[in-house]
Protein backbone atom coordinates (compact mmCIF):
# COMPACT_ATOMS: atom_id res chain seq x y z
CA UNK A 1 0.00 0.00 0.00
CA UNK A 2 5.98 4.10 3.45
CA UNK A 3 10.23 8.71 9.30
CA UNK A 4 10.71 5.00 10.19
CA UNK A 5 10.78 3.27 13.57
CA UNK A 6 13.95 3.90 15.56
CA UNK A 7 16.74 1.65 14.46
CA UNK A 8 18.26 -0.95 16.76
CA UNK A 9 21.63 0.44 18.00
CA UNK A 10 24.54 -0.53 15.78
CA UNK A 11 26.66 -3.15 17.44
CA UNK A 12 28.52 -5.12 14.81
CA UNK A 13 29.21 -4.94 11.10
CA UNK A 14 27.91 -7.91 9.15
CA UNK A 15 29.21 -8.79 5.71
CA UNK A 16 26.86 -10.73 3.46
CA UNK A 17 29.00 -13.86 3.93
CA UNK A 18 28.94 -13.53 7.72
CA UNK A 19 25.18 -13.02 7.71
CA UNK A 20 24.61 -16.10 5.57
CA UNK A 21 26.80 -18.21 7.88
CA UNK A 22 24.95 -17.05 10.98
CA UNK A 23 21.56 -17.70 9.43
CA UNK A 24 22.63 -21.17 8.28
CA UNK A 25 23.70 -22.07 11.82
CA UNK A 26 20.44 -20.89 13.35
CA UNK A 27 17.78 -21.88 10.86
CA UNK A 28 19.00 -23.80 7.81
CA UNK A 29 17.01 -22.23 4.98
CA UNK A 30 15.82 -23.76 1.76
CA UNK A 31 17.87 -22.86 -1.35
CA UNK A 32 17.72 -19.12 -1.89
CA UNK A 33 18.29 -17.68 -5.38
CA UNK A 34 21.05 -15.12 -5.63
CA UNK A 35 20.04 -11.72 -6.89
CA UNK A 36 22.10 -9.96 -9.49
CA UNK A 37 25.28 -8.42 -8.00
CA UNK A 38 24.01 -4.93 -8.74
CA UNK A 39 21.24 -5.31 -6.16
CA UNK A 40 21.69 -3.27 -3.01
CA UNK A 41 22.87 -4.95 0.17
CA UNK A 42 19.70 -4.42 2.12
CA UNK A 43 17.56 -6.25 -0.43
CA UNK A 44 19.86 -9.27 -0.23
CA UNK A 45 19.21 -9.25 3.53
CA UNK A 46 15.50 -8.96 2.80
CA UNK A 47 15.61 -11.96 0.45
CA UNK A 48 17.26 -14.11 3.10
CA UNK A 49 14.75 -13.04 5.75
CA UNK A 50 11.92 -13.70 3.30
CA UNK A 51 13.11 -17.20 2.47
CA UNK A 52 13.28 -18.05 6.17
CA UNK A 53 9.87 -16.56 6.88
CA UNK A 54 8.35 -18.63 4.08
CA UNK A 55 10.11 -21.90 4.99
CA UNK A 56 7.51 -23.75 6.98
CA UNK A 57 6.61 -21.01 9.42
CA UNK A 58 10.06 -20.47 10.91
CA UNK A 59 10.57 -17.09 12.58
CA UNK A 60 12.39 -14.37 10.71
CA UNK A 61 16.01 -13.79 11.75
CA UNK A 62 17.63 -10.41 11.25
CA UNK A 63 21.02 -8.92 12.17
CA UNK A 64 20.72 -6.01 14.58
CA UNK A 65 22.50 -3.76 12.11
CA UNK A 66 20.43 -4.48 9.05
CA UNK A 67 18.38 -1.50 7.86
CA UNK A 68 14.72 -1.95 7.14
CA UNK A 69 14.57 -0.44 3.69
CA UNK A 70 11.52 1.05 1.99
CA UNK A 71 10.34 -2.22 0.47
CA UNK A 72 7.10 -0.73 -0.80
CA UNK A 73 8.27 2.40 -2.51
CA UNK A 74 8.05 1.16 -6.09
CA UNK A 75 5.27 1.31 -8.61
CA UNK A 76 2.34 1.90 -6.31
CA UNK A 77 3.26 -0.56 -3.58
CA UNK A 78 2.37 0.16 0.00
CA UNK A 79 5.15 -1.43 2.04
CA UNK A 80 4.20 -4.98 3.03
CA UNK A 81 5.93 -7.11 5.65
CA UNK A 82 9.23 -8.69 4.68
CA UNK A 83 7.62 -12.11 4.39
CA UNK A 84 5.28 -10.87 1.66
CA UNK A 85 7.83 -9.78 -0.90
CA UNK A 86 10.98 -10.58 -2.88
CA UNK A 87 11.24 -14.32 -3.66
CA UNK A 88 8.56 -16.63 -5.00
CA UNK A 89 9.24 -20.06 -6.50
CA UNK A 90 12.84 -19.30 -7.37
CA UNK A 91 12.08 -16.02 -9.12
CA UNK A 92 13.30 -12.72 -7.73
CA UNK A 93 11.19 -9.59 -8.11
CA UNK A 94 13.47 -7.41 -10.15
CA UNK A 95 14.57 -3.80 -9.74
CA UNK A 96 17.58 -3.28 -12.03
CA UNK A 97 20.18 -0.72 -11.19
CA UNK A 98 23.00 -1.56 -13.59
CA UNK A 99 24.04 1.10 -16.08
CA UNK A 100 22.18 0.85 -19.39
CA UNK A 101 24.17 0.37 -22.55
CA UNK A 102 23.48 2.97 -25.18
CA UNK A 103 24.14 6.60 -25.97
CA UNK A 104 25.37 8.69 -23.03
CA UNK A 105 22.58 10.28 -21.04
CA UNK A 106 19.86 7.77 -21.96
CA UNK A 107 19.70 6.39 -18.44
CA UNK A 108 19.40 9.54 -16.36
CA UNK A 109 17.36 12.70 -16.33
CA UNK A 110 19.32 15.92 -16.65
CA UNK A 111 20.00 17.36 -13.22
CA UNK A 112 18.28 20.67 -12.67
CA UNK A 113 16.29 20.50 -15.90
CA UNK A 114 12.83 21.89 -15.11
CA UNK A 115 9.68 19.92 -15.83
CA UNK A 116 8.58 20.33 -19.44
CA UNK A 117 5.72 22.68 -20.26
CA UNK A 118 3.68 19.74 -21.54
CA UNK A 119 4.14 17.84 -18.26
CA UNK A 120 3.19 20.93 -16.26
CA UNK A 121 0.01 21.30 -18.32
CA UNK A 122 -1.00 17.66 -17.77
CA UNK A 123 -0.31 17.88 -14.04
CA UNK A 124 -2.14 21.20 -13.73
CA UNK A 125 -5.23 19.71 -15.37
CA UNK A 126 -4.97 16.72 -13.06
CA UNK A 127 -4.75 19.05 -10.05
CA UNK A 128 -7.85 20.97 -11.15
CA UNK A 129 -9.78 17.73 -11.67
CA UNK A 130 -8.66 16.38 -8.29
CA UNK A 131 -9.70 19.58 -6.51
CA UNK A 132 -13.24 19.15 -7.85
CA UNK A 133 -13.49 15.44 -6.99
CA UNK A 134 -15.60 14.11 -4.09
CA UNK A 135 -13.86 13.85 -0.73
CA UNK A 136 -13.04 10.38 0.67
CA UNK A 137 -15.80 8.86 2.79
CA UNK A 138 -13.54 6.77 5.06
CA UNK A 139 -14.44 7.01 8.75
CA UNK A 140 -11.65 7.47 11.33
CA UNK A 141 -12.42 4.02 12.75
CA UNK A 142 -12.74 2.45 9.29
CA UNK A 143 -10.50 1.43 6.43
CA UNK A 144 -9.49 2.75 3.03
CA UNK A 145 -9.91 0.10 0.33
CA UNK A 146 -7.84 0.27 -2.87
CA UNK A 147 -8.28 -2.23 -5.69
CA UNK A 148 -5.78 -2.37 -8.52
CA UNK A 149 -4.20 -4.51 -11.19
CA UNK A 150 -0.43 -4.95 -10.95
CA UNK A 151 2.36 -6.83 -12.67
CA UNK A 152 6.03 -6.75 -11.73
CA UNK A 153 8.81 -8.23 -13.82
CA UNK A 154 10.69 -11.20 -12.41
CA UNK A 155 14.04 -12.63 -13.24
CA UNK A 156 15.04 -16.26 -12.88
CA UNK A 157 17.74 -17.02 -10.34
CA UNK A 158 19.92 -18.30 -13.18
CA UNK A 159 19.83 -14.91 -14.87
CA UNK A 160 18.39 -13.81 -18.17
CA UNK A 161 16.05 -11.02 -19.12
CA UNK A 162 13.27 -9.82 -16.87
CA UNK A 163 9.84 -11.22 -17.71
CA UNK A 164 6.57 -9.45 -17.00
CA UNK A 165 3.77 -11.82 -15.96
CA UNK A 166 0.08 -11.11 -16.63
CA UNK A 167 -1.38 -8.44 -14.38
CA UNK A 168 -3.20 -9.72 -11.30
CA UNK A 169 -5.65 -8.15 -8.88
CA UNK A 170 -4.29 -6.54 -5.73
CA UNK A 171 -6.51 -5.36 -2.86
CA UNK A 172 -5.31 -3.32 0.10
CA UNK A 173 -7.18 -2.30 3.24
CA UNK A 174 -5.49 0.44 5.28
CA UNK A 175 -6.65 1.50 8.73
CA UNK A 176 -7.77 5.09 8.36
CA UNK A 177 -6.18 6.25 11.61
CA UNK A 178 -3.38 3.67 11.56
CA UNK A 179 -4.40 2.15 14.88
CA UNK A 180 -5.22 -1.32 13.54
CA UNK A 181 -3.47 -3.71 11.15
CA UNK A 182 -4.41 -3.47 7.51
CA UNK A 183 -4.62 -6.24 4.94
CA UNK A 184 -3.05 -7.13 1.58
CA UNK A 185 -4.82 -9.68 -0.63
CA UNK A 186 -3.50 -11.12 -3.89
CA UNK A 187 -4.59 -14.27 -5.76
CA UNK A 188 -2.57 -17.36 -4.97
CA UNK A 189 -1.19 -15.95 -1.73
CA UNK A 190 -2.37 -16.00 1.84
CA UNK A 191 -3.81 -12.74 3.14
CA UNK A 192 -1.00 -10.62 4.56
CA UNK A 193 -1.50 -8.27 7.52
CA UNK A 194 -0.09 -4.78 7.06
CA UNK A 195 1.35 -2.94 10.03
CA UNK A 196 1.13 -5.86 12.45
CA UNK A 197 4.21 -6.72 14.56
CA UNK A 198 6.16 -9.69 13.17
CA UNK A 199 8.22 -12.12 15.27
CA UNK A 200 11.96 -11.82 14.65
CA UNK A 201 15.23 -12.86 16.29
CA UNK A 202 18.06 -10.34 16.52
CA UNK A 203 21.81 -11.01 16.50
CA UNK A 204 24.00 -8.58 18.43
CA UNK A 205 27.21 -9.98 16.90
CA UNK A 206 28.60 -13.04 15.22
CA UNK A 207 28.04 -16.12 17.37
CA UNK A 208 25.70 -14.32 19.78
CA UNK A 209 22.59 -15.95 21.17
CA UNK A 210 19.55 -14.79 19.20
CA UNK A 211 17.12 -12.52 21.05
CA UNK A 212 13.41 -12.74 20.33
CA UNK A 213 11.91 -9.43 19.29
CA UNK A 214 9.30 -8.06 16.95
CA UNK A 215 9.37 -6.07 13.75
CA UNK A 216 6.83 -3.50 14.86
CA UNK A 217 4.71 -1.10 12.89
CA UNK A 218 6.42 2.10 11.92
CA UNK A 219 4.96 5.53 12.65
CA UNK A 220 2.98 7.18 9.84
CA UNK A 221 5.04 8.94 7.21
CA UNK A 222 5.20 9.55 3.47
CA UNK A 223 6.70 6.07 3.14
CA UNK A 224 4.28 4.46 5.60
CA UNK A 225 1.09 6.45 5.07
CA UNK A 226 -2.21 6.18 6.89
CA UNK A 227 -5.34 7.88 5.67
CA UNK A 228 -5.21 10.31 8.59
CA UNK A 229 -1.57 11.14 7.87
CA UNK A 230 -2.21 11.75 4.17
CA UNK A 231 -5.27 13.87 4.95
CA UNK A 232 -3.09 16.15 7.09
CA UNK A 233 -0.34 16.70 4.49
CA UNK A 234 0.39 20.31 3.51
CA UNK A 235 -1.69 21.70 0.68
CA UNK A 236 1.00 24.20 -0.30
CA UNK A 237 2.92 22.45 -3.12
CA UNK A 238 6.32 23.85 -2.12
CA UNK A 239 5.90 22.85 1.52
CA UNK A 240 4.60 19.43 0.49
CA UNK A 241 7.55 18.79 -1.80
CA UNK A 242 10.01 19.77 0.95
CA UNK A 243 8.32 17.34 3.34
CA UNK A 244 8.39 14.51 0.81
CA UNK A 245 12.08 15.06 0.08
CA UNK A 246 12.86 15.04 3.80
CA UNK A 247 10.85 11.91 4.61
CA UNK A 248 12.24 9.90 1.68
CA UNK A 249 15.88 10.77 2.39
CA UNK A 250 16.72 7.14 3.18
CA UNK A 251 15.21 5.83 -0.04
CA UNK A 252 18.08 6.73 -2.38
CA UNK A 253 20.60 9.34 -3.44
CA UNK A 254 18.44 11.11 -6.07
CA UNK A 255 16.06 13.46 -4.21
CA UNK A 256 14.07 14.28 -7.35
CA UNK A 257 13.42 10.64 -8.22
CA UNK A 258 12.67 9.84 -4.58
CA UNK A 259 10.01 12.52 -4.55
CA UNK A 260 8.52 11.47 -7.89
CA UNK A 261 8.33 7.82 -6.82
CA UNK A 262 6.83 8.66 -3.43
CA UNK A 263 4.14 10.88 -4.94
CA UNK A 264 3.26 8.12 -7.40
CA UNK A 265 2.81 5.66 -4.54
CA UNK A 266 0.58 8.09 -2.63
CA UNK A 267 -1.55 8.64 -5.73
CA UNK A 268 -1.87 4.91 -6.42
CA UNK A 269 -2.46 3.45 -2.99
CA UNK A 270 -3.90 6.11 -0.74
CA UNK A 271 -7.05 8.21 -0.96
CA UNK A 272 -6.19 11.78 -0.13
CA UNK A 273 -8.66 14.65 0.24
CA UNK A 274 -9.13 16.66 -2.98
CA UNK A 275 -6.94 19.56 -1.87
CA UNK A 276 -4.07 17.23 -0.91
CA UNK A 277 -4.27 15.29 -4.19
CA UNK A 278 -4.20 18.57 -6.09
CA UNK A 279 -1.13 19.65 -4.12
CA UNK A 280 0.60 16.35 -4.92
CA UNK A 281 0.18 17.00 -8.64
CA UNK A 282 1.37 20.60 -8.27
CA UNK A 283 4.38 19.40 -6.26
CA UNK A 284 5.23 16.90 -9.00
CA UNK A 285 5.15 19.71 -11.57
CA UNK A 286 8.01 21.33 -9.63
CA UNK A 287 10.29 18.27 -9.86
CA UNK A 288 13.11 18.68 -12.40
CA UNK A 289 13.26 16.22 -15.28
CA UNK A 290 9.53 15.46 -15.54
CA UNK A 291 8.39 15.16 -19.17
CA UNK A 292 5.21 14.26 -21.07
CA UNK A 293 4.46 11.19 -23.21
CA UNK A 294 1.69 11.40 -25.82
CA UNK A 295 0.43 7.87 -25.17
CA UNK A 296 0.79 5.05 -22.63
CA UNK A 297 -1.37 2.17 -21.37
CA UNK A 298 -1.99 1.03 -17.82
CA UNK A 299 -2.32 -2.58 -16.60
CA UNK A 300 -6.01 -2.62 -17.55
CA UNK A 301 -5.21 -1.61 -21.13
CA UNK A 302 -6.60 1.89 -20.71
CA UNK A 303 -4.77 4.35 -22.94
CA UNK A 304 -4.01 7.89 -21.87
CA UNK A 305 -1.46 10.66 -21.75
CA UNK A 306 1.45 10.28 -19.34
CA UNK A 307 4.01 12.28 -17.45
CA UNK A 308 7.31 10.55 -16.83
CA UNK A 309 10.70 10.84 -15.21
CA UNK A 310 13.85 8.94 -16.13
CA UNK A 311 16.54 8.00 -13.63
CA UNK A 312 19.03 5.16 -13.18
CA UNK A 313 18.12 3.50 -16.46
CA UNK A 314 14.37 3.41 -15.82
CA UNK A 315 11.47 5.63 -16.81
CA UNK A 316 8.52 5.88 -14.44
CA UNK A 317 5.28 6.91 -16.14
CA UNK A 318 2.02 8.16 -14.59
CA UNK A 319 -0.93 7.65 -16.91
CA UNK A 320 -3.95 9.97 -16.95
CA UNK A 321 -7.33 9.77 -18.64
CA UNK A 322 -7.34 12.18 -21.57
CA UNK A 323 -10.88 13.41 -20.90
CA UNK A 324 -11.19 13.50 -17.12
CA UNK A 325 -7.48 13.83 -16.17
CA UNK A 326 -8.05 11.08 -13.58
CA UNK A 327 -4.99 9.08 -12.51
CA UNK A 328 -5.19 5.65 -14.16
CA UNK A 329 -1.98 3.90 -13.15
CA UNK A 330 1.77 3.61 -13.55
CA UNK A 331 4.28 1.99 -15.85
CA UNK A 332 8.05 1.52 -15.52
CA UNK A 333 10.29 0.69 -18.49
CA UNK A 334 13.99 0.32 -19.16
CA UNK A 335 15.47 3.24 -21.08
CA UNK A 336 18.59 1.39 -22.18
CA UNK A 337 19.80 -2.16 -22.61
CA UNK A 338 20.89 -3.80 -19.36
CA UNK A 339 21.26 -7.32 -18.00
CA UNK A 340 17.49 -7.21 -17.43
CA UNK A 341 16.62 -6.69 -21.07
CA UNK A 342 16.56 -4.30 -23.97
CA UNK A 343 15.46 -0.70 -23.90
CA UNK A 344 11.68 -0.57 -23.70
CA UNK A 345 11.37 -3.68 -21.53
CA UNK A 346 8.43 -3.18 -19.16
CA UNK A 347 9.45 -3.75 -15.55
CA UNK A 348 6.12 -3.02 -13.95
CA UNK A 349 2.62 -1.77 -14.66
CA UNK A 350 -0.42 -0.98 -12.54
CA UNK A 351 -3.98 0.27 -12.85
CA UNK A 352 -6.11 1.78 -10.10
CA UNK A 353 -9.61 0.30 -10.34
CA UNK A 354 -11.42 1.44 -7.20
CA UNK A 355 -11.02 3.37 -3.95
CA UNK A 356 -13.59 3.40 -1.19
CA UNK A 357 -14.15 3.65 2.54
CA UNK A 358 -15.16 0.38 4.26
CA UNK A 359 -15.77 -0.75 7.82
CA UNK A 360 -13.34 -3.65 8.16
CA UNK A 361 -10.40 -5.35 6.42
CA UNK A 362 -11.66 -7.85 3.85
CA UNK A 363 -14.89 -5.92 3.29
CA UNK A 364 -15.48 -5.13 -0.38
CA UNK A 365 -17.47 -2.03 -1.39
CA UNK A 366 -20.95 -2.88 -2.60
CA UNK A 367 -20.88 -6.45 -1.29
CA UNK A 368 -23.80 -7.45 0.94
CA UNK A 369 -22.89 -7.68 4.59
CA UNK A 370 -23.44 -10.91 6.50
Amino acid sequence: MNAHAPRTPHRHTHSDEMLRAELAELLPPPPVPELAPDRDRDLRHTVMRTALADSGGHPVTRPSRARRGPAGLRLGWIAAPVAACAVVAGVAVFAPRDTPAGPPGTGRASAGQPASSGAVQVLTRAALAAAAAPAPDARPDGYVYVKSLVAHAGRDAAGGSATLPPAHQREVWLSADGSRPGLLREPGSADTPLGAPLPVYELDHRGATPRRSTLGAEPPSVMNPTHAYVAALPTDPEALLRLIRAETRRAGSDPDQRAFTAIGTLLAETWAPPEVTAALYEAAARIPGVTVLPSAKDAAGREGVAVARTAHGEQTQWIFDRTTSAFLGERTVLTGTTSAGRAGTVLGVSAVLAKAGVGAPGEVPGAPRA
